[in-house]
Parts: structure tokens; C-alpha cells; sequence
């Protein structure tokens, strides 16, 4: 980009061939130009509306709602507990001898009138809340990698709470990873209960945005809920603004619920915390291996989650997940990087508007090892795909290797210019008599210089249309190899390493810190 403001500024300048270049204001244009800009000049920023690609058409998807209700109707979920049982009779769903509960589509409707259809995801600091309404796009992360990619000695190692800390202080100086739901797991830490308790610590003590975390045990919720409330200042603080959600595999595909995680909801549901329901089936595995097919059974699944939350709690805040994934037909592998993949997302981003709710789904995953051409052809196409779609939370978008068993810090560094041109796409191309213009054009073709370089247009809409990387390379050949050669990796572990270097920027008052670790055993070093 100084290149580039350096030609701008070279160029000639002026109303007419052979005019004298204007004079002075150089430093202050150049000052102006490497400013940070105000939040609504720039030119991609989180919960831009998306809502332009859509691979089903209206026919399509009322064919999938038609058939996510028969399979309501005559297959029905089973293995719900007790409790999940009794709410969602009373609520006029229908158990079975064969232990079945099964959902009467007047049933669907009406809980899903009661569903909350605008939702804000709300971050420490109140600058990242995350609006979702109608075809708004966020990307984050999410997974549970239970390795760390060494991108230098081309290996990979166990992950750790350091590690998941890291990644936290790593988000929160991406300005395009809009949130961070854990994307690893802390294999240092055995202990269950200390292990989920550290990694709720772990993460929002490196990023104040908002905070996605899973429960092994419905007994540790009320722990994890006693340590946000310090964090929040009090129970009433988080209830009004609950910073962390919780991600929820409430199913066990195809068609059963998961017994302890539909436990640990209700809890959840009961301390006032957001839930994402999770419906992760494999096309060809535990879904059908149709894409619409697979589309179909995540439907299904998640609105018998939207009757279950709303038949206890009607509004809470939940998020509709849809997250088929696709296999490798020929080995039975995850194929997170495919192109079916990018499809099965951008579908059911369609379904969520479709009902009107806020939803989520998985892209930018890798099954490339390492951050590779691969792995950038595999991030983008789903990436782009799914914001273009208007997804809303896009999960899993950054750092993602290895069909979700790695997480790679230089990754989610190059993941934030990768979701940068994401979003520029998202952001589309606006039509006005400004941008289409002639005016500039007549300038420039009858009295300028005969190139727009030096124009007003191009230098005011400079930084407002145009997004620059900070980590790719964009130099000529020459300028390049007088660089010393600069690598991609080399430059993402350099910025890795700068923000690693410093203190996190949402560290806890002391006072709040000594209160925590008094309580909990907490594993991360001050």
C-alpha cells in the first residue's frame, strides 16, 4: 500500500495535460491515508449483509422443509432425557412405545414463532457484539483440534491451554475473525471439569470478543457459570450480557439426541446462556449422501432443538446449526475442504433465512496439513461461499487443518487477510453516480493526463474500496527478491510473534483475577 500511495502521489496531477502538480499537502494526504478509519468508512467490517449467492431456489427449500417435517413426524429422535421428555410433551410432542419422540408439524410452527429471530452475541467489550440479524456475516473459529500444527518442523504436536490462550490473544488483534469459539482442546489438562473451566479462563482472558465453549459434564455448567459471573461483575451483569454461548452436540446423527449434552443445555439454558444447537452429521456416514439429503436430516434435527429450548424457555437465545459435513466416499474420510463441503454450508445458510433465525455453519476448513496452496483453495472457496450466502456465524472459518484434528497459529494470522477478501466479496458492488463515474472519466479522457492514478476518485476511495493485506505479498518480482525474499509463513510467524510478545489486551483486573484463581485451579501461569 505505500508503494502504491507513492505512485499516487508522483503522478501527475491536474485538470489539464501538462498542468503544473499541485503543490504541498503531501504529508498530511499521506497521514490522512495510513490513519486507522472510522468504523463506517471502512470497507469491510463484521455483520455485513450477504444474501447474493443461493444455490437452492424457493421450490428447493420448501421441498427440504417438507421433508424435514415428515421425517419429524414418522421417524422422530429418541434417547432424550427425562426432563427433555417432559417439556416437549407438555409442549405437544408425542413419545412413542418405541421410546420415539416424535413432532406434529403444527407443533414446528408454533415453536418456531416462539424462537427469537434477532439475536445479538455480545463480547466483553461491547465494540465486538455480533448483531445476526437477517443475512448478517461473522466469521470465527470453532473446532476441537486436539493437535497443534508446527508449521516450521512440518509436524504436529498435542494442543494446550497456552496454546488455546495464544489463539484467544491472536483473535483479538484479527480485525476480520469477528469471535472465538474454542478451537482446540487443553490435552494438558485431564481432569474434565478443570480442563472446561480453564478453557472458558483461557479464552476470555485473551479475547474480549465473543466466546463459544462446550461442557463435558452437566455438572460442570454451574462452576463455569460461577466463574462469568465474576468475570461479568455479578449473576445480573451476565444475564444482560452474556459474553460466552455454549456449543452444543444436542444430537447424535442420524436422529437421536445426545443425552448428557441435552443436560448440560438446560443448564445452560437455565444460567441465561446462548446455545448453539449443533447438528454434525457426515454425508455418506451418519447423514445421507446427498447434499439436499444431508441438508434435510440437519434441518430436521435442529428444529427438534428449536422445539426442545423453546418448549422450556420460550426466546432464549439459540443459534440454528446446521453443520453436515462431507465425506470422502472412496475412504470414509472428513473432506471439510471440498467443494460439496462449500455447498452443503451456502444451502443451509439459505435454510436459516428461510425460517428467520440466526444460524450457523462450518467453512474455511483444511484437509491440508499445512498452510499450503492447498489449504488456500480449500479455506477461500468455502469462505467465500458461505459469506456471499449470508450465513451468519461462520464457524471454523480460520486456522482449521487436517479435517479439524490441527490448529495452526500462522493460519489463523493468514486467515484473517484470506477473510478479508471474503468480505470484500460480501460487501458486493455498489451502483451509484459516484462509482459509476463518468464524471471522472471525462476528466480524464478529454482534459487530464489520460490515466486515473493521480484523481481525487482514486485517492478518496482508496482505503473505503479497496482492502490491503497485511501479510501477503504483493511486490514485482524485483522488488521482491531486494526484500530478501519474504515468505509467507516467515511473514505470518513474525506477526505471530509480535502479538505473542505482548500482554494480552483482555487481561483481568487483578482484583478479579485473585478472586478466580482463589476459587478454581486455574492451570494458566500469571
Amino acid at each position: 500500500m505505500t508503494d502504491m500511495s507513492e505512485a499516487f502521489e508522483n503522478a501527475p496531477q491536474g485538470k489539464t495535460v501538462g498542468a503544473p502538480r499541485r503543490s504541498g499537502g503531501r504529508a498530511a494526504r499521506t497521514a490522512a491515508r495510513a490513519a486507522p478509519l472510522p468504523t463506517d468508512m471502512q470497507p469491510i467490517k463484521a455483520g455485513m449483509s450477504g444474501g447474493r449467492y443461493r444455490p437452492l431456489t424457493d421450490d428447493d427449500m420448501g421441498r427440504i422443509h417438507e421433508a424435514a417435517l415428515r421425517a419429524l413426524e414418522e421417524i422422530g429422535l429418541c434417547d432424550a432425557p427425562p426432563s427433555g421428555v417432559d417439556c416437549m410433551v407438555k409442549a405437544g410432542a408425542i413419545y412413542g412405545d418405541d421410546k420415539r419422540l416424535r413432532f406434529p408439524r403444527d407443533l414446528v410452527t408454533k415453536m418456531l414463532g416462539m424462537a427469537t429471530k434477532s439475536l445479538t452475541l455480545h463480547g466483553r467489550d461491547p465494540q465486538f457484539d455480533l448483531d445476526l440479524s437477517g443475512t448478517r456475516v461473522h466469521y470465527g473459529t470453532a473446532g476441537a483440534a486436539v493437535h497443534v500444527v508446527d508449521v516450521h518442523g512440518r509436524k504436529y504436536r498435542e494442543s494446550t491451554l497456552q496454546d488455546l490462550h495464544d489463539a484467544a490473544k491472536i483473535v483479538q488483534q484479527m480485525d476480520n475473525i469477528h469471535f472465538l469459539q474454542r478451537p482446540m482442546v487443553c490435552r494438558d489438562i485431564t481432569d474434565n471439569r478443570e480442563m472446561d473451566l480453564n478453557t472458558i479462563y483461557g479464552a476470555c482472558s485473551g479475547t474480549k470478543k465473543h466466546v463459544g465453549t462446550s461442557f463435558t459434564e452437566p455438572d460442570f455448567v454451574e462452576d463455569a457459570l460461577e466463574m462469568l459471573h465474576l468475570l461479568a461483575g455479578g449473576e445480573d451483569k451476565w444475564r444482560a450480557r452474556p459474553f460466552v454461548s455454549n456449543s452444543n452436540c444436542f444430537v447424535v446423527p442420524p436422529m437421536k439426541f445426545a443425552t448428557e449434552s441435552c443436560l448440560v443445555m438446560e443448564k445452560c439454558i437455565a444460567g441465561g446462556m446462548p446455545v448453539l444447537l449443533l447438528s454434525a452429521g457426515q454425508a455418506g456416514a451418519t447423514a445421507p449422501a446427498p447434499i439436499a439429503g444431508a441438508i434435510v436430516q440437519a434441518v430436521a434435527e435442529c428444529l427438534a432443538g428449536v422445539v426442545y429450548v423453546n418448549s422450556i424457555a420460550p426466546g432464549h437465545p439459540a443459534i440454528f446449526g446446521t453443520w453436515p459435513f462431507v465425506s470422502d466416499l472412496r475412504t470414509g474420510a472428513m473432506s471439510g475442504g471440498s467443494g460439496e463441503q462449500a455447498l452443503l454450508t451456502a444451502g443451509c445458510a439459505q435454510m436459516h433465512q428461510f425460517y428467520g433465525l440466526p444460524g450457523g455453519a462450518a467453512a474455511g476448513i483444511a484437509d491440508a496439513k499445512l498452510p499450503d496452496m492447498q489449504a488456500g483453495w480449500e479455506q477461500m472457496a468455502s469462505n467465500v461461499m458461505a459469506g456471499l450466502s449470508g450465513l451468519n456465524m461462520v464457524y471454523e472459518a480460520a486456522g482449521m487443518h487436517a479435517s479439524l484434528l490441527g490448529f495452526c497459529m500462522e493460519s489463523l494470522v493468514l486467515g484473517d487477510d484470506l477473510i478479508g477478501q471474503a468480505l470484500r466479496c460480501v460487501r458486493g458492488i455498489e451502483v451509484n453516480d459516484e462509482t459509476l463515474g463518468f464524471a471522472t472519466m471525462q476528466e480524464v479522457c478529454l482534459k487530464g493526463p489520460g490515466h486515473y492514478l493521480g484523481s481525487d476518485q482514486t485517492l478518496g476511495l482508496m482505503q473505503t474500496e479497496y482492502v490491503y493485506p497485511k501479510t501477503a505479498d504483493r511486490t514485482s518480482p524485483k522488488e521482491w527478491e531486494e526484500r530478501g525474499k519474504p515468505d509467507l509463513l516467515r511473514n505470518a510467524t513474525a506477526r505471530k510473534e509480535q502479538i505473542l510478545n505482548q500482554p494480552s489486551q483482555a487481561q483481568f483486573d487483578p482484583v478479579t483475577d485473585a478472586a478466580i484463581r482463589a476459587r478454581f485451579n486455574i492451570h494458566l501461569p500469571l
